[in-house]
């Protein structure tokens, strides 16, 4: 069953001109700022925004705060079926990749890639999957086996050679924490990541990573007002040099700052037990345009997309893959 499929990988940079394609998953952040009537001047506000928090960061031997500048590849992964027919392909997620430009050295430093994570499985398990759950149960219902599937994937995948040859390190994701938990800031601090905030039991979405083979920590960076979810394989403290932790830093928190300003875009910093909110008024807006009800509209519909071209016409091939793969050690 492992020649069932292959994983290929395509890039596109991601800069003021970019358009998404008609394969993209439109849900995705970066996607949703280039569209409408103002996407060019979104695009340039928050490829700006990342810079300047770059430089904020990386700020020893850069007095002038503009020593680097950031540049992004979305990375589009598609996984392809041997078998012959219709749905052959199917774009199994998108990611970000960082290159950090030194402008005073010209030398470029390779990022970490993870960031701004989409999946279309996911769009299926959480928008499709679980609400049928919960209907057929009458109450908040998580299927045994949620999350599985795509975890399994996720992790063939990063050990495919069509992901070795690509990147060099894991990946990291980095996410909003959760606005179901409850969060206690710790004693513990580092230099780039920040202070470090624990929780006392998973959310859904934890668990949901954790099947992707992925730990959680939790850390607020200098400066920010919340901490941030980071979901990485390996040790997210000496896996990676300071300057790639920065690069995901600042891509995050300007796309967060953008989609939740609730809670990155606050007014005030997160307490010692902190709890985020979506309800808070509290906030500062960006000056660039996002529709978040779009998004989470868009999701379901794309469940549905998944359930048609995905899950259905390949469900049989993926549940015995699936059975066959090996457990998640740890």
């Amino acid at each position: 069953m492992a020649n069932e499929f292959t994983f290929s990988i395509t890039t596109t940079r991601f800069d003021e001109d970019y358009s998404p394609s008609d394969s993209s998953r439109i849900t995705t952040n970066f996607a949703n700022l280039a569209r409408g009537e103002h996407r060019q001047q979104n695009l340039r506000n928050a490829l700006t925004m990342i810079d300047r928090r770059f430089n904020d960061l990386a700020h020893w031997d850069n007095p002038n705060r503009d020593r680097y500048t950031v540049e992004l590849e979305i990375v589009t992964v598609e996984l392809q079926f041997a078998a012959g027919g219709e749905d052959q392909e199917f774009p199994l997620l998108e990611v970000l990749d960082i290159q950090i430009v030194d402008r005073r050295t010209e030398q470029r430093h390779q990022g970490i890639v993870g960031n701004n994570f989409s999946s279309y499985v996911r769009d299926f398990d959480f928008s499709v999957l679980l609400p049928a759950a919960t209907e057929a149960a009458g109450k908040f219902t998580v299927p045994d086996d949620f999350g599985s599937l795509h975890g399994k994937l996720f992790q063939h995948f990063l050990d495919s050679a069509a992901y070795r040859e690509r990147f060099t390190t894991s990946p990291v994701i980095c996410i909003s924490v959760s606005t179901s938990k409850e969060y206690r800031r710790t004693a513990n601090h580092h230099p780039i990541l920040g202070v470090e905030y624990q929780q006392d039991d998973y959310s859904l979405t934890d668990e949901y990573f954790g099947k992707m083979g992925l730990q959680v920590r939790y850390f607020m960076p200098p400066r920010s007002v919340a901490p941030f979810a980071f979901y990485f394989r390996g040790d997210l403290l000496s896996d990676y040099t300071n300057l790639q932790l920065i690069g995901t830093i600042s891509t995050m928190e300007t796309f967060q700052k953008i989609y939740r300003p609730e809670i990155y875009n606050a007014n005030s910093t997160a307490a010692s037990i902190y709890r985020p909110s979506l309800e808070q008024q509290d906030f500062s807006r960006t000056q660039i345009a996002y529709d978040r009800v779009e998004r989470n509209q868009l999701a379901a519909k794309q469940g549905k997309y998944t359930e048609e071209h995905f899950v259905k016409p390949h469900g049989e091939v993926l549940e015995q893959w699936a059975t066959n793969y090996p457990a998640l050690v740890g």
